[in-house]
């Protein structure tokens, strides 16, 4: 019939209801309908089926470098962001810093921060940290193996996918509340602003605003002030995920500390997670929301708080340190 006749709609309908027959035979065939292609099940199977060709296509990440070698054969990892979790408290990072060190055999120790490799060393070195094995930078842009610097070429060729940077500018230059900080902070992979929340549009607007200049991005919007954006392949959560694939690393052996809106995607999934006490209320409200077990709300602030988790999950207690 034609869809757009409503006589002839109201006719068909009047005849299906008025032969049983003919319904039941309509009810049956709708519900097989609707299991072969609506249900949950048959919906997964047919993305199953769609995407099984591109992983075919998909390109391995390469073996691990001799100079990483030695770092996959610890048992666990624990990251950590830099300024709004684990520095604050002096005690705390003395504290940490022992801890890292008598655990060094057992796990890998990963910063995971928007500043700066260049900032982030010199962080280190002012409040006495150990060079991590992993430093995941630039909002998970950047990523450099142990105190050798060692950078991760294959991940940079990877989120490098699609990334328009100039076109991300142009697109914003206009907008209101939007100003683009120092030069020091942007980065290949990042462009920075200061956010104006009285002025300027919601991170909803942004993206759908990038989205119809036909930018696909990841937006962050931290602390109330900064917004941050990087290519759609990339983000603190993102780069953990990798490194923890590619050093062989079970997300459930991964313990990880956040406590703003940029942390967010790290703090979700299979990890374990801490948020600590100093944490910003509003960003983070959603994860306080959901309960989630794998989510541990430290009473303490920064690496008190990290050491608070530690504890709460006996992180290194299942610990196994190769014997040799």
């Amino acid at each position: 019939m034609d869809p757009l006749d409503r006589q002839a709609i109201a006719r068909a309908l009047i005849g299906i209801l008025s032969d049983p027959r003919r319904y039941a035979e309509f009810v049956r065939h709708g519900l097989a309908g609707v299991r072969d292609h609506y249900s949950w099940h048959a919906h997964a199977e047919t993305y199953r089926k769609q995407i099984t060709p591109l992983t075919e296509r998909g390109e391995p990440i390469p073996d691990t470098p001799p100079l990483r070698r030695r770092l996959i054969y610890r048992d666990r990892a624990l990251f950590t962001d830099l300024d709004q979790s684990l520095l604050g408290s002096p005690e705390g990072v003395s504290l940490f810093t022992e801890m890292v060190r008598e655990n060094k055999r057992c796990a890998n120790f990963g910063i995971v921060t928007g500043r700066r490799l260049d900032s982030l060393l010199s962080e280190l070195k002012r409040h006495g940290l150990p060079v991590p094995d992993v430093m995941i930078t630039s909002l998970g842009t950047e990523i450099f193996y142990s105190s050798a610097l060692v950078p991760d070429d294959f991940w940079s060729e990877h989120i490098d996918h699609l990334w328009k940077p100039r076109t991300v500018r142009r697109a914003l230059q206009r907008v209101p509340g939007l100003v683009p900080q120092r030069k020091t902070e942007q980065s290949r992979f990042k462009v920075s602003y200061h956010y104006d929340p009285n002025v300027a549009p919601s991170v909803e607007e942004l993206t759908a605003l990038l989205r119809n200049h036909e930018q696909s991005v990841n937006i962050f919007h931290a602390f109330g002030q900064y917004l941050d954006i990087v290519p759609v392949r990339a983000s603190k959560g993102l780069a953990l995920r990798y490194v923890a694939h590619r050093f062989g690393i079970p997300l459930e052996h991964i313990l990880v500390a956040g406590g703003s809106g940029a942390d967010e995607d790290m703090l979700r999934g299979n990890a374990l997670a801490v948020v600590v006490a100093n944490r910003h209320h509003e960003e983070l409200s959603k994860l306080a929301e959901a309960e989630m077990d794998s989510i541990y709300f430290a009473q303490q602030d920064h690496a008190l708080g990290i050491l608070e988790a530690i504890d709460h999950y006996d992180f290194f207690g299942a610990c196994c340190v190769p014997s040799t």
